[in-house]
């Protein structure tokens, strides 16, 4: 089931539901999901779903994936990427092929250091990773020019618009968590900000302080 065949599969229902940018497709083409998940579920790993990977979190829907990562890239190429919620680290190793420079902070330090030697594994070595609050960001090393948030928020966390770099892009889940959820794509611009509501989404919640 992880054969080169099963992922043709997934490229193509991608490319049907939507999924254009070439770059994204190719990178999900290449990027060995089965290595994100856990081995009971490998068989399922180029099924269009999002799959358990312990501690409440989820391995994204690779439609979802592919979607947020092509809106963010929607506008030209990006060099500095913050990205809310490493999880799996299968998001993070999309970005990497796609963008200079990816950050990824993550609040569950054991599923950081498992998405940290996957990284390493498959040899993408431009990915910076901090263990912390995701709705601070990392303000350290802010701005960026885009930010993807992995996990959905009641509300846009002022602390990530701050850290937008301008003309910036920011993809995020919105809404309250197990209702109704809205993905939502923010561009930074000279007088504030534009909002655009991009469809029903869900996600599980962004939630605040890190976790050993």
């Amino acid at each position: 089931m992880t054969s080169q065949r099963t992922r043709e599969r997934l490229i193509q229902r991608l490319y049907e539901e939507g999924v254009s940018n070439a770059k994204v497709l190719e990178a999900i083409r290449r990027t060995p999901r089965h290595l994100f998940v856990d081995e009971a579920l490998a068989h399922r790993a180029y099924e269009d779903t999002a799959l358990p990977i312990g501690h409440n979190q989820t391995i994204s829907q690779p439609f979802m994936v592919a979607h947020m990562s092509e809106l963010l890239l929607e506008a030209g190429p990006l060099d500095k990427v913050l990205e809310i919620g490493t999880g799996s680290g299968y998001q993070t190793a999309i970005l990497a092929q796609l963008v200079e420079r990816v950050f990824s902070v993550e609040r569950i330090k054991v599923l950081q250091d498992r998405a940290k030697e996957r990284l390493v594994e498959l040899n993408l070595r431009n990915v910076v990773f901090r263990w912390g609050d995701g709705c601070e960001g990392w303000p350290a090393l802010a701005p960026y020019n885009g930010i993807i948030v992995t996990a959905v928020a009641p509300e846009v966390p002022q602390a990530l618009l701050d850290q937008l770099a301008p003309g910036g892009r920011m993809v995020i889940p919105v809404g309250p968590a197990g209702e109704a959820q809205q993905l939502m794509l923010i561009v930074r611009e000279e007088h504030g900000f534009s909002r655009r509501v991009l469809g029903a989404v869900r996600f599980v919640p962004l939630l605040n302080g890190p976790l050993a």
